[in-house]
């Protein structure tokens, strides 16, 4: 048996309550989902329907920028050189990070509470293995740089470019946050 299409009101519903953590995350507001309801002149219960906990509404607003880091890194995965595929990919978390902060939490998060984040999260960490071992294989990491140090490491980047550029514009961040991704680049490139 085949589930019915979701009703045209039931998807308008929740493409404003995304839209609505969409504007609260941007904005820096923590997402309180009795307020997302109201702004969104919808139910309590049609929220928590769509949305049980506030990190499920974080995640669907992370969607599309999931979505752009997976194609990023299908085309890193496809160039020629290992390094410059690495680094730009890099290069391209980082920028995602900083100009997305739902991005940044999702990523930072031990574990996705929607399935749907679940697949794109192991999708998108598929395809950054492949660059991973690639750049190893090329013997371009140093000794001792392991998969598991990278995670922590750009979050790192993102963290710190963020802080160190709290009341400048998302262009000085994201330079901020290229030259700190260097820094740790030299840092794990092997000599």
């Amino acid at each position: 048996m085949t589930a019915s299409p979701p009703r045209k009101d039931a998807v308008r519903n929740r493409q404003r309550i995304i839209e609505i953590g969409r504007t609260l995350v941007a904005d820096g507001t923590p997402i309180q989902l009795n307020e997302v309801a109201r702004a969104a002149g919808v139910g309590v219960a049609t929220v928590y329907r769509h949305f049980p906990t506030p990190q499920a509404l974080i995640e669907a607003v992370s969607v599309d920028g999931l979505e752009a880091l997976i194609q990023a890194a299908e085309r890193a995965v496809q160039q020629d050189d290992p390094w410059t595929a690495f680094r730009d990919f890099l290069v391209r978390v980082v920028d995602a990070q900083l100009l997305d902060v739902a991005l940044s939490s999702v990523l930072s998060t031990p574990a996705a509470t929607l399935p749907g984040t679940a697949h794109l999260l192991d999708e998108l960490s598929s395809l950054f293995d492949k660059l991973f071992v690639r750049v190893r294989a090329a013997g371009l990491l140093a000794p001792g740089i392991t998969l598991a140090d990278m995670t922590p490491l750009m979050c790192g980047v993102a963290f710190s470019a963020r802080m160190h550029a709290a009341t400048d514009s998302q262009q000085q961040q994201a330079a901020a946050g290229r030259h700190y991704l260097d820094v740790v680049l030299n840092g794990i490139r092997t000599r």
